[in-house]
């Protein structure tokens, strides 16, 4: 087996627990390796530090599978499944949950979502590939699902230098599948629709709206397929309405409202969220509760000066849309908006829209989407709870 070398010092990083090594860092690798090998992982010295795939076409050249030197093979795998689905099953209903959060769980660059009976995986990395079709059979041993679709169709392949594709990996898998999450039930695109098909790091801040919602009158924007509208709904909102830019989606969120039996005092508006935000304000709307859950404003370093404008933007106008003593749930899913950014942004809002705010709780992503404390990258979700005072 090759052997990494990384240049010198450089090995601190893989000894504080990060899981990546980026290509500068190694300085020579010796022995015969293909892209996407297991290699071993050692530092200028000789001294063993994990155990890695290999592909030095991208930035991310080491993604680090074990700390321990030992085999990775479909023994391997199996047991880091098994891992992953030994501790959701502590807490989470597996049936609606991130199944396996690629390096968080030791298995880099893999996303296992349960949607029902049906599992969608993607594997984004080179060196993970070649233990895809374990992958698929460690699930199916552990939980016997309907089908596994893959969702491969992810742009980060291109710089592994793999393929775009998607496809049925086991059993079959319907056009759509019902889920059920916190008693609120959606209709999934699994093969089609955003992501893997729905976005589940939200489901325990979706459900912490429960207190603040029973009566209320409810605006949630960039609702996509519904989800934060349709848990204030079932929560005993009087009034609901999401508003978001694509008729595919709001035709989606219609349809769950009328899954649930809400769609008498659930609407969905068709706009950019920008927009209605100041139409609502220029027409002296108010609401009990304003949701802000947008989707990521940057992918990039570079972008995030931009980014905090836009979310400054709708924060502002959603404080001034809540009326006294109303709340203001806010999120972002952008990794480089870190949280300290977040947080200093909702302050000069709160400055700028001339209201005092009273933090009840601030959130992250569920712990489906577990955080390691070494690697930053793998909180990228923040969610605030304020009640607005005016």
């Amino acid at each position: 087996m090759a052997t990494a070398f990384l240049v010198r010092n450089k090995e601190q990083r893989v000894l504080g627990g990060h899981p990546w090594v980026f290509r500068s860092d190694i300085a020579r690798v010796q022995g015969e390796v293909a892209d996407g090998d297991v290699v071993r992982v050692a530092s200028d010295r000789g001294q063993f530090l994990a155990m890695a795939v290999y592909n030095p076409r991208s930035q991310i050249a080491l993604r680090l599978l074990s700390r321990k030197e030992e085999p990775i093979d479909r023994a391997f795998i199996f047991n880091r499944v098994k891992r992953a689905l030994d501790y959701r099953r502590a807490f989470a209903d597996l049936r609606s949950c991130r199944l396996i959060f690629a390096e968080s769980d030791g298995l880099p660059a893999v996303i296992a979502d349960a949607f029902g009976d049906v599992i969608a995986l993607q594997v984004l990395c080179l060196g993970m590939e070649a233990f895809k079709a374990d992958i698929v059979d460690a699930l199916v041993s552990e939980l016997h699902p309907q089908g596994i679709f893959e969702r491969n169709d992810v742009p980060v392949r291109t710089l592994e230098g793999l393929p775009l594709q998607t496809g049925l990996l086991y059993g079959t898998v319907p056009d759509r599948v019902e889920m059920v999450e916190n008693g609120v039930h959606f209709w999934v695109d699994v093969k089609e629709g955003q992501k893997t098909g729905f976005f589940l790091d939200q489901k325990e801040n979706r459900a912490a709206i429960a207190p603040f919602v029973q009566g209320a009158r409810v605006l949630d924007c960039f609702t996509h397929t519904g989800s934060f509208a349709l848990h204030a709904a079932h929560y005993g909102a009087r009034e609901v309405i999401g508003v978001d830019i694509s008729d595919y989606a709001c035709a989606c969120a219609t349809e769950n409202a009328r899954l649930n039996g809400v769609d008498d005092h659930v609407q969905f508006v068709c706009a950019n969220a920008f927009d209605y935000l100041r139409t609502a304000q220029d027409r002296h709307e108010l609401f009990d509760v304003v949701v802000l859950d947008p989707p990521a404003f940057t992918k990039t370093r570079a972008a995030v000066e931009g980014a905090l404008r836009g979310y400054k933007e709708i924060n502002l106008r959603g404080m001034k849309l809540v009326r006294d003593g109303g709340y203001l749930v806010t999120c972002s899913c952008s990794q480089h908006v870190l949280p300290a950014m977040f947080q200093e942004m909702i302050l000069s809002a709160q400055r700028d829209a001339r209201v005092q705010l009273r933090q009840v709780e601030y959130r992250t992503q569920g712990r489906d989407h577990p955080i390691l404390p070494a690697a930053p990258e793998t909180q990228y979700l923040k969610c605030g709870i304020y009640q607005v005072f005016k």
